[in-house]
């Protein structure tokens, strides 16, 4: 055991109230939930419009959700002073924006532990909702205002940034039809090498004004350091960084770039299967049956699929999916290089080569 000096039990540091302004006074433990009796630690006895002394008039008390200990959801019973004022008789509550916002159901530490659950350990909001023992909706609601606090009015997530990736994105669940939003990405660290990318912003709708707007919504001189849009081949989303980002360089992103290339490789095989056979693929045809592998990358195939794809390319009325197939799996294969400068060298040589070695050893077999 180690020689660690242990101190007396303190339930006001155990449960991190010292961080609200508060003291914890009594619990008490029910079935469902732990339950503690807390006291502000500031007096806040001076009055706030003519700065005399006030004198203790009576108390009110203000429950609030706290992060649950033990996963047992924990509720703070806060005594709250009210003073009223020896000059002009005005009347106050003791302050207590320390330990939540006003008129808030959910305590400061209880809203950290929510969002923290939410994005680091991917809660559900119902699981918030139950570790809180609040309703549903009150957690939502209180997770989506912390989380825009925090995160997207925080002004220091847009320093640094000189590369960034904007796409969109729909949620057909939505009960009125489709709903499209236009993400923008941070994909500085990427491009650097110094981690993964941020989340800057979503913006309702996708279009070119939705993202020209968004970027004219930011400061001149950080559309200035800005030097890479990447992004898929909406042309609205070019013109709209062509016209507020003049000096940036726009790429299309890895992922769009082999989306295009698989695209390419399915519309090859249909129509060779169509020109063989006259009909659209079918179960046993071995172009249709071959479909999914195809779009496998050759270093992932395993020994079945590796022999499926053989068999395919062993025939020469297949040579323009074999082509195809070989660009297709040279371009995955240059992204997949660690190497910049060998993974860009061997994208370059993709428009040069009908079939990457892999596809070689397969047919020499």
């Amino acid at each position: 055991m180690s020689d660690a000096t242990f101190t007396r039990p303190d339930l006001t540091t155990f449960c991190r109230l010292d961080e609200l302004g508060l003291e914890a006074i009594g619990q008490r433990l029910e079935p469902d939930r732990a339950v503690l009796a807390c006291r502000i630690t500031e007096p806040d006895n001076w009055c706030r419009r003519c700065g005399c002394e006030g004198i203790f008039r009576d108390s009110v008390t203000r429950e609030l959700a706290h992060e649950p200990l033990g996963w047992r959801p924990t509720t703070l019973v806060l005594t709250v002073r009210r003073y009223q004022c020896t000059g002009c008789s005005h009347v106050w509550r003791q302050d207590t924006n320390a330990a939540a916002e006003p008129r808030s159901k959910i305590s400061r530490r209880g809203l950290r532990w929510a969002l923290e659950g939410l994005v680091l350990q991917h809660l559900t909001v119902a699981r918030i909702a139950e570790g809180l023992a609040v309703a549903w909706n009150t957690a939502n609601a209180a997770v989506l205002a912390e989380g825009r606090r925090r995160l997207i009015a925080d002004p220091r997530r847009f320093e640094t940034v000189t590369t960034i990736g904007v796409d969109e994105h729909v949620w057909r669940h939505t009960r009125h039809g489709d709903k499209y939003v236009t993400v923008i990405i941070d994909l500085t660290p990427i491009r650097g090498g110094t981690g993964p990318s941020r989340l800057l912003d979503m913006v309702a709708g996708r279009s070119k004004q939705v993202f020209k707007t968004w970027l004219s919504g930011r400061p001149q001189d950080w559309r200035d350091g800005v030097e890479v849009v990447a992004m898929d081949g909406f042309t609205g989303f070019k013109t709209a960084a062509a016209e507020e980002l003049p000096q940036a360089v726009a790429v299309m992103d890895p992922f769009h770039v082999v989306r295009l290339a698989g695209d390419a490789l399915d519309r090859c095989r249909r129509r060779v299967q169509h020109d063989l056979h006259g009909h659209r693929g079918r179960r046993d045809d071995p172009l249709y049956r071959a479909r999914r592998t195809l779009h496998t990358g050759a270093s992932l195939l395993t020994q079945k699929q590796t022999a499926r794809i053989a068999a395919l390319f062993a025939s020469d009325e297949h040579v323009q999916v074999e082509a195809t197939w070989g660009i297709y799996q040279a371009m995955v294969t240059a992204y997949r290089e660690p190497d910049r400068a060998r993974g860009k060298a061997a994208l370059q040589s993709c428009g040069g080569r009908s079939s990457p070695p892999a596809t070689r050893s397969m047919r020499s077999r």
